[in-house]
C-alpha cells in the first residue's frame, strides 16, 4: 500500500508552467473509467462488476458502511492493487494526486519544503524509456518552478492554520497532524487534474477545515472523496457513490440530496421485492395444492420452472441509521456546572489565560470555536482539571461530576478482556442485547464484539471509549474532537445519544453538522479572550458576519472621510469645494449604508414578529395535533429559536439606530 502523498502521471504530455503553477495539458472529458471490475479478498467479494466513470470538474463523494471497500477503491484506482476482472482507464494525460489517511513521517524537508513538493514522489507509468526522459524533464522543470510556487505554497499553508515562523521548522519536528496538513498543502499547491482525498478533515480544526472547504469549491480539477463529515459532503460534491452490494451506484446531488434520493430507491425495492414474494407465494400455493393431482402436475411443474427462472430480488437493507434505544441518564447537578474564575495560566513563560471567567449553566450545550493555537483544548482541560490553573479559582457546582473525553484518553481500557466485556463493565443497569446495539452503532458488529482490545486499532479503542462515557455518563460532560475515527452512522448514534443527554456538554469539534444539531450556545476563543455567542451555531455565524461587514464598513468610512486635504497655497478656492464636496459625499454614503443596515435588521424583526403570530395561531389550531409528521414539535422549536433570537436582534437594531442616529446629527 502506498503510504505518502504522490502523483500518478501517464501518457507522454509535458507540463507547461502558468501563473507559478504546474499544469498538465487534458483532452477528452471523461478522465477515469471503472468498467467492470470485480475484487475479492479471502472469499468476500468487495466488487462485483463495479462501473463509474469520473469526468473532468467533477465533485464526487464515495460512501459506503466500514469495510465496503472505500479505500480498497483508491488502491485499484493508483494501482496499488489490481483488479481481478475488469479495467481501470486513467485518461492519457491526465495526473492523479492522493492523500492517505496516515502516511509516512516527515525528513529532513522544512514545512515550506514539504509544502512546495521538492521532496515530494512522482510516480510514472510503465510507458517504457521514452516516458523515463520525461519524467527526469518534468522533474527538471519541477525544480525551477520551486522559487515560483513558494507565494502559493505560503497562502495555503496559512489557510491551514500554519504561523509565518512554522515555514522554515524542520516538519519532523511537528506532530503526525501538522504533517498531513504540509502534506495536503502540498497536492494543493501541485494542482493535480484528479484529486484522491481520504478522509482529509481529519486533522484540521474548524478554521482550518472552512478554509479548505472555501478552496476546493473553487478547486479546477476533479475530486474524488472519502469523508464522514456530512456537512463537508454537502459544500463539496455535486455528486454521490454509494458502494453498495459490490456495486458502485451513483446518486446527482449532494449529501442530502442522496439520503432522499436513497430512501426513495429503498422504498421501490422493498415494494419490488414484496411484489416477487407475493407472486412466488401464489405460484407456490398452486404447486402444493395441485402437484399430487394427475391432472394439474404439468401445470405445477411450470409454475415451479417459472419461478426458478425468476431473477430473485434481495430483501431491501434496513436503515440502520434509526436508533431506538435510549442510553442511561446522569443524576441531576446544581443549576452552575463549573466555574472559572479569575483564573490565570500558562505553559511555561507563555501565557495563556490571564483573568479568566468562565459559567456554564445545567444543561448548556457550548461549543468552543476560534483559530488554531486559541487555547480552546487547554480551556477544555482546564474545566476538567487535567491542568490545574496558576492561580484563581476552579469550581465545580453542586453534585457535578465530570467526565473528559479527549480521542487519545483510552487508558480506561483493559487489553486483555473483549469489546463485550469491556462495554458491560459499567455500574448501570444495563441488558447484553442494550450493549450490542449501542456497540454495533460506533461500528462493532456481530462477532466483533468478541475480539480482545489489545488488538483493536488506535480508532477503535477511541470508540469503544466513547461507548463506556454514554453507557455511564457524567452529568458534565466534556469532549475533545469526539467524532474523530467516527463514520456518519457512528455520528448520528453520538449525536442521538447527546441529543437526549440530560446533562452539561462541552465540547470541540470540526464537524459543523455535529455542531449545528448539538449546540446551543457558541463560545469564540482568540487570544485569551472569551466571546459568548447565546445562540447556535447558525447565529455565531450570522453575528460574525455582521461584525466583518460593519468593520469594512468603518474602514472603509475612515479612509475616506479621514482622507488629508493638502492645503497649498496653489490650490484654488474652486479646488478646495471640489475636495470638501467629495468628503461630504463619503460621509452622506457611509450614513447610506448604515440606513440600510438599520433597515434590514427592522426588515427581519417584523420578519420574525409576522412568523410568530403564524406560528402561534398554528400552534393554537388542534389540527395542528393530529398531523403525525411531528409538526407540532417542529414549530415549538421554531418559536423557541426566534425567541432567543429577537433579543440579540432587537439589541442589534439599538445599537445601529443609535449610530445612524449620531450619523445624521453630524
Amino acid at each position: 500500500m502506498l503510504d505518502a502523498p504522490f502523483f500518478v502521471k501517464k501518457g507522454g504530455c509535458a507540463w507547461r508552467l502558468r501563473d507559478g503553477a504546474s499544469h498538465v495539458n487534458m483532452c477528452e472529458s471523461d478522465m477515469l473509467t471503472i468498467s467492470d471490475v470485480t475484487k475479492a479478498f479471502g472469499g468476500r467479494t468487495l466488487f462485483a462488476n463495479a462501473t463509474v466513470q469520473v469526468d473532468r470538474g467533477d465533485r464526487i463523494g464515495l460512501v459506503g458502511a466500514n469495510g465496503a471497500g472505500k479505500s480498497t477503491l483508491f488502491s485499484l484506482i493508483l494501482r496499488a492493487q489490481t483488479p481481478d476482472e475488469g479495467k481501470i482507464i486513467l485518461e492519457r494525460r491526465a495526473n492523479i494526486g492522493w492523500l492517505p489517511q496516515e502516511s509516512e513521517p516527515a525528513g529532513q524537508e522544512t514545512v515550506l519544503q514539504l509544502a512546495i513538493g521538492t521532496g515530494a514522489s512522482i510516480i510514472g507509468s510503465d510507458q517504457g524509456e521514452e516516458e523515463d526522459a520525461e519524467d527526469e524533464g518534468l522533474a527538471y522543470h519541477e525544480e525551477m518552478a520551486a522559487a515560483e510556487l513558494e507565494p502559493k505554497a505560503k497562502k495555503i499553508l496559512r489557510g491551514l492554520g500554519f504561523r509565518e515562523k512554522d515555514f522554515d521548522r524542520p516538519a519532523r519536528e511537528m506532530s503526525g497532524g501538522w504533517v498531513m496538513r504540509a502534506r495536503l498543502a502540498n497536492l494543493l499547491v501541485r494542482g493535480p487534474d484528479l484529486l484522491l482525498l481520504d478522509e482529509p478533515t481529519n486533522h484540521l480544526d474548524l478554521d482550518a477545515l472552512l478554509w479548505f472547504q472555501s478552496y476546493l469549491i473553487n478547486y479546477p480539477g476533479a475530486i474524488l472523496l472519502i469523508s464522514h463529515d456530512r456537512e463537508f459532503l454537502n459544500q463539496i460534491v455535486g455528486s454521490i457513490v454509494e458502494i453498495h452490494q459490490g456495486k458502485l451506484m451513483r446518486y446527482q446531488g449532494n449529501y442530502e440530496s442522496y439520503l432522499e434520493q436513497r430512501q426513495a430507491r429503498l422504498e421501490q425495492m422493498e415494494a419490488a421485492y414484496k411484489n416477487q414474494q407475493r407472486e412466488i407465494n401464489r405460484l407456490m400455493d398452486f404447486v402444493n395444492r395441485f402437484r399430487a393431482k394427475n391432472t394439474k402436475a404439468a401445470q405445477a411443474q411450470s409454475k415451479l420452472k417459472q419461478i426458478e427462472r425468476m431473477e430473485k430480488l434481495a430483501a431491501p437493507d434496513a436503515d440502520e441509521r434509526e436508533f431506538e434505544f435510549r442510553f442511561p441518564q446522569p443524576e441531576r447537578s446544581g443549576l452552575k456546572a463549573i466555574k472559572l474564575e479569575h483564573v490565570t495560566f500558562s505553559y511555561g513563560t507563555t501565557p495563556v489565560y490571564t483573568d479568566l471567567n468562565f459559567v456554564a449553566e445545567r444543561g448548556e450545550r457550548t461549543v468552543l470555536v476560534g483559530p488554531n493555537g486559541a487555547g480552546k483544548s487547554t480551556l477544555l482541560k482546564l474545566l476538567a482539571g487535567v491542568l490545574p490553573v496558576n492561580s484563581g479559582l476552579r469550581e465545580p457546582g453542586f453534585r457535578v461530576k465530570v467526565g473528559y473525553y479527549s480521542q487519545y484518553r483510552i487508558e480506561m481500557l483493559h487489553a486483555d478482556r473483549t469489546i463485550l466485556e469491556e462495554a458491560m463493565d459499567t455500574p448501570q443497569r444495563v441488558t447484553e442485547t442494550f450493549v450490542r446495539t449501542v456497540l454495533g452503532s460506533f461500528g462493532f458488529c456481530g462477532d466483533d464484539v468478541f475480539k480482545e482490545v489489545k488488538v483493536l486499532s488506535g480508532g477503535e479503542k477511541s470508540r469503544l471509549a466513547l461507548v463506556k462515557f454514554l453507557l455511564d455518563p457524567p452529568n458534565l460532560l466534556l469532549m475533545d474532537e469526539p467524532t474523530t475515527h467516527l463514520d456518519m452512522d457512528g455520528v448520528e448514534a453520538l449525536i442521538f445519544a447527546l441529543a437526549k443527554f440530560e446533562g452539561t456538554l462541552i465540547f470541540i469539534s470540526h464537524d459543523v453538522f455535529f455542531i449545528r444539531e448539538l449546540a446551543d450556545h457558541v463560545v469564540h476563543v482568540k487570544d485569551g479572550v472569551l466571546r459568548h455567542f447565546t445562540g447556535g451555531y447558525a447565529y455565531y455565524l450570522d453575528r460574525m458576519a455582521m461584525e466583518a461587514a460593519a468593520a469594512e464598513q468603518a474602514l472603509a468610512a475612515r479612509q475616506s472621510v479621514r482622507k488629508p486635504v493638502v492645503e497649498t497655497p496653489t490650490v484654488s478656492s474652486r479646488e478646495q469645494r471640489r475636495l470638501l464636496a467629495q468628503q461630504q459625499d463619503a460621509r452622506a454614503k457611509v450614513r447610506r449604508e448604515q440606513r440600510k443596515h438599520v433597515q434590514e435588521l427592522e426588515k427581519e424583526i417584523h420578519r420574525l414578529e409576522d412568523l410568530t403570530v403564524k406560528l402561534t395561531a398554528e400552534l393554537e389550531d388542534p389540527a395542528t395535533y393530529e398531523k403525525k409528521d411531528g409538526r407540532a414539535a417542529a414549530v415549538n422549536r421554531e418559536l423557541a429559536g426566534i425567541s432567543d433570537r429577537m433579543p440579540h436582534l432587537m439589541k442589534d437594531w439599538e445599537a445601529a439606530a443609535e449610530k445612524l442616529q449620531v450619523m445624521e446629527a453630524d
